[in-house]
């Protein structure tokens, strides 16, 4: 039997939707096991979760709350619990990111978090992050819920070319993030360019940077190294990374080329090419 850990719910978001999971169910008379027969998991994964020592994803926190009848008070908890396991330099930036109102980002190596599959941001987060990877994908794929909002931010990607050819996860993880990116083009408030290597020199040599504007804030630029995020609002560092990021989108193939250069290496890079004896590999 799970040691019931003493739970201090002012201590963290997830401490507090813990103590509220373990105080709920009870009120409710059920014990872990049978919550978790009726939403579909292990007793053990609620004792962990009612003890903080797993973090929650969204779909169990929507399953508990239409188990427990608490009006949605779990899926309201879930996306602060996730922002709070971000890297603690990184917490800020993800809570800017979620109340901006036009993103501009320039990507020299990977695709933006915000457009990543499962998959790749599994094979990205898993160097860095092998004991807690779960947990960092759940956290990385709660972000990109800003783009499903009814009035979501406009995003503008300048991607290098290099991110298309960087394999990622292995071909398939590749040929599906690519298609990923294709499947955005639909999106009216979401744009893709390509920076191809025949630019030469350009205004992101420094690095991968992003500007957030707001309706009523200053606008801010972003850029982060190893194991720090920077954040800055000051006026001259906004006017030279705009002009720099207006430069990219000059230099830049248009939407429309862009689509059709991912579509080229999607197929010819990470497409299913038949072997002599007429079995496909990737």
């Amino acid at each position: 039997m799970a040691v019931v850990r003493d739970i201090d719910p002012s201590a963290s978001p997830l401490d507090y939707y813990s103590y509220e999971l373990r105080r709920l169910r009870e009120e409710a008379g059920l014990k872990q096991a049978q919550l978790g027969a009726i939403i579909f998991c292990t007793g053990s994964l609620i004792g962990m979760i009612e003890n903080g020592k797993r973090v929650p994803t969204r779909d169990f926190s929507e399953r508990v709350d239409a188990a427990l009848g608490t009006g949605g008070v779990f899926s309201r908890l879930v996306g602060l619990v996730l922002r709070s396991v971000l890297p603690t330099w990184f917490q800020p930036y993800a809570e800017m990111e979620a109340r901006a109102t036009f993103i501009s980002t320039y990507q020299c190596q990977l695709v933006y978090g915000l457009l990543q599959t499962t998959d790749y941001a599994r094979a990205v987060l898993g160097v860095d992050n092998p004991g807690t990877l779960d947990t960092a994908v759940a956290a990385r794929m709660d972000r990109q819920r800003i783009l499903g909002r009814a009035n979501p931010p406009v995003l503008w990607v300048v991607l290098d070319e290099a991110a298309l050819y960087r394999e990622i996860g292995g071909p398939e993880v590749m040929r599906a993030q690519l298609a990923h990116l294709l499947s955005l083009q639909s999106q009216q408030w979401l744009e893709i360019q390509v920076l191809p290597f025949a630019v030469g020199q350009h205004a992101g040599m420094m690095g991968s940077f992003n500007l957030l504007r707001f309706d009523d804030d200053p606008d801010i630029h972003y850029s982060e190294s190893y194991d720090s995020g920077h954040m800055t609002a000051n006026a001259q560092v906004i006017k030279e990374r705009s002009v720099g990021y207006a430069r990219l989108q000059a230099e830049a193939l248009s939407p429309r080329a862009s689509a059709e250069l991912i579509a080229r290496v999607m197929e010819e890079r990470y497409g299913k090419h038949p072997e002599p004896d007429g079995r496909a590999v990737a």
